[in-house]
């Protein structure tokens, strides 16, 4: 097996032993071997020490550290050391430092300050990751390329306002075109020469913030550019590093549901994708397992890394609290279970200084090894270890699909109203909460994807339509499955220009539903809606549940009315539709169903449901496909399943605090005790507890 393909789970994480003498090294490994790390990830920012001027480069430190994990047998993620601009680079060249969207060039200081268009941060970067690889290349354990660190921010300058013109010609390829995609003769803005074009910051386009624009088109094309733009330094280092070395996978650090960067654009460049997971607290399991879901949906559902998460505590929030106990193993057990081939740590060892010096680490300042972080951590060693390459390589067998789309992220939170509280994160996490509630698998994937292998596909919030996504919804219902979208769905093109036509112009014939009108109300205003399924007269399943932030009403085309407003002036009207194809009033069209003979169904839901509301709506979407799990009624008890080569093993992970007892759904060995459980056999799970059980 070539060195760069792993044979088992990929443990360990970041370390930093150039900030340590070299003495402590021997101390480290010591406690590595106790905790049963097999892989670190080293140089991440070691810019300052490998190159000292332009003409200069020292690897006589990194030299001695990676002979050292060679010595000791572990694996290697080596990074191109280009997190972090070094000071001399700063001062040599100051066009190379970001210029903010207030107009202000930053001088040197913190980490994300380097310019992604300045061409001297090009050459030097492209320069480095190509000498370390050609240094490092075919060193044993050497199993992935690191390059750059956590790509984020953006940048104002004279450069990337050049940088954007150009892009913008590539994009458009005439003025004409453009000044049409940015409806450019609104408030005399029509442009005459790509010189007239400027980055839209607080001096041109915006006002109160960067989500304030007045032209929303100009905008969008620059949150896109500037993605770009961090792209191509990766594809430069990448390109660097594979005049060197033709094989290993070259990846950077990715972070979940991260604004500024369209992953799905990255995705097609990295051979692995990874990402460092930092909740944002103890109550965010179901949004850790969306984030996971969505990382691997970038390579289509191969697997991806943990490349970084905490042992104990952040260092950069206000309040940072402390993991308790047994939540670094079940957090890293979900991590697995929804995909992950690596779990690694950000830090082996904790700063001196600085301010990380106290984000949490396997080893504190003491470097003991008997700390709860340290036993903890060697705990879930030992069974990866146990577990060895059972999982490896294996995929989710989701029937489900949760569509996610940065263009209608950025579109839907940049536009000028209907309401500036509507945030897409916030709407996309309450339909998978219900499908996570629900102990449903599933693939969290770009619009672009392939949607024939799903019984049922969600499209929450999906403001803008782009290529051919409304016939490729339209066939999920045609064979027999299910599509969900919600309030402003369906309203603009890929230019963000509104549809002509009846909202959601988009999606209209789709639905069988058009809107009339669109409220929107401050978040404390509540309209109740009524819930109801026309398929139950007994109406035994009825439930209401609030509405809030906008309130479409609907008017439906064929679509029957599942629930109803209760308030205002628009109480009684539809809020909630369900579209069947071939139905009442659909125009005799032939009713779409699948091989079990279940009708294709279209729900448009027209306002931001509470959670119970959505959960209803998700739960009825799915029955008639039996996707409802079999523990999905007890709160907090999470089942996913991976699967290779016909063998199938089923993670149970409980989060509640308190013990809890729950029949077994599926039998097999317990693969992290050995242990045969039986179907229907009572399992008593304690607080935190997590079971893997192989089929069978």
């Amino acid at each position: 097996m070539p060195d760069h393909q792993l044979s088992a789970l990929a443990y360990g994480g970041d370390y930093n032993p150039e900030q340590w003498p070299e003495e402590v090294w021997a101390a480290d490994h010591h406690a590595f071997g106790l905790a049963r790390i097999d892989t670190l990830t080293v140089g991440v920012f070691a810019w300052a020490h490998l190159q000292t001027a332009e003409d200069t480069y020292d690897f006589s430190t990194l030299d001695a550290i990676v002979t050292r994990i060679v010595a000791e047998g572990r694996q290697i993620v080596l990074a191109t050391a280009t997190g972090a601009l070094p000071p001399w680079l700063a001062k040599a060249h100051p066009e190379v430092t970001r210029t903010d969207f207030e107009g202000r060039r930053h001088r040197y200081g913190q980490r994300h300050n380097a310019c992604p268009s300045s061409p001297v941060f090009q050459r030097l970067s492209a320069a480095l990751a190509g000498r370390i690889a050609q240094r490092y290349a075919g060193t044993p354990g050497l199993i992935a390329w690191h390059v750059g660190n956590e790509y984020g921010g953006a940048c104002y300058c004279d450069n990337c306002a050049a940088a954007f013109r150009a892009w913008l010609r590539e994009r458009y390829g005439s003025l004409d075109r453009l000044n049409r995609a940015w409806n450019a003769t609104f408030w005399s803005h029509t442009f005459t020469d790509w010189d007239e074009i400027e980055p839209p910051s607080a001096l041109t386009e915006h006002w109160r913030g960067p989500n304030h624009t007045a032209f929303q088109g100009i905008t969008l094309d620059y949150l896109r550019f500037t993605s770009e733009a961090m792209l191509r330094n990766f594809t430069d280092e990448k390109a660097a590093i594979r005049e060197h070395d033709a094989g290993t996978p070259v990846t950077t650090n990715f972070m979940g549901m991260y604004r500024p960067i369209d992953y799905h654009r990255w995705a097609e460049h990295l051979d692995l994708a990874s990402w460092d997971n930092y909740p944002p607290n103890e109550q965010s399991q179901a949004r850790m397992a969306f984030t996971h879901d969505l990382m691997r949906g970038l390579k289509g559902g191969d697997p991806f890394w943990v490349m970084e998460q905490t042992p104990t505590t952040t260092a950069s929030r206000d309040v940072n609290p402390v993991k308790r106990p047994g939540v670094l193993r079940l957090w890293s057990w979900q991590a697995v279970a929804h995909g992950a081939d690596a779990v690694l740590y950000f830090q082996m060892r904790q700063s001196v200084g600085a301010c990380e010096k106290y984000h949490g680490a396997l080893l504190d300042h003491t470097g003991r090894t008997d700390t709860r972080a340290f036993t903890e951590a060697a705990t879930l060693g030992a069974e990866l270890e146990r577990l060895g390459d059972a999982v490896l390589g294996a995929r989710t067998p989701a029937r489900v699909a949760l569509l996610f789309d940065w263009d209608s992220w950025w579109a839907a939170e940049i536009s000028d109203g209907p309401n500036r509280h509507v945030r897409y994160p916030d709407v996309v996490l309450g339909y998978h909460r219900a499908l996570w509630e629900a102990n449903v698998d599933l693939d969290a994937v770009p619009v672009t994807a392939d949607l024939t292998g799903y019984d049922v596909v969600l499209a929450p919030l999906l403001h803008m339509v782009k290529g051919d996504l409304t016939q490729r919804l339209a066939a999920v219902v045609a064979r027999g499955g299910t599509v969900i979208t919600s309030f402003l769905s369906g309203r603009v093109d890929a230019d963000d220009n509104a549809f002509l036509g009846d909202d959601p112009a988009g999606f209209t014939s789709l639905f069988g539903v058009r809107v009339t009108e669109t409220d929107a109300q401050p978040p404390e205003v509540a309209n109740p809606v009524s819930l109801a399924d026309p398929d139950r007269p007994d109406r035994t399943d009825s439930l209401t549940a609030d509405g809030r932030l906008v309130m479409e009403v609907l008017v439906p085309e064929g679509a029957e009315v599942i629930g109803t407003y209760g308030a205002d002036f628009y109480a009684g009207e539809p809020a909630v539709t369900r579209y069947r194809p071939g139905a009442a009033g659909a125009g005799g069209a032939v009713r779409g169903v699948d091989a079990a003979g279940r009708s294709g169904e279209a729900w448009y839901v027209g306002t931001q449901l509470a959670s119970d509301g959505v959960a209803w709506v998700v739960r009825a979407a799915l029955a008639p496909y039996g996707l409802v799990g079999p523990h999905a009624d007890i709160a907090d008890l999470e089942v996913s399943v991976r699967e290779r080569d016909g063998v199938r093993h089923t993670f149970v992970l409980w989060h509640g605090d308190a013990p809890v007892e729950v029949p077994a759904h599926v039998g097999g060995t317990e693969l992290l005790t050995g242990r045969s459980i039986t179907a229907g056999e009572t399992l008593r799970l304690a607080p935190k507890e997590v079971l893997v059980i192989r089929e069978g």
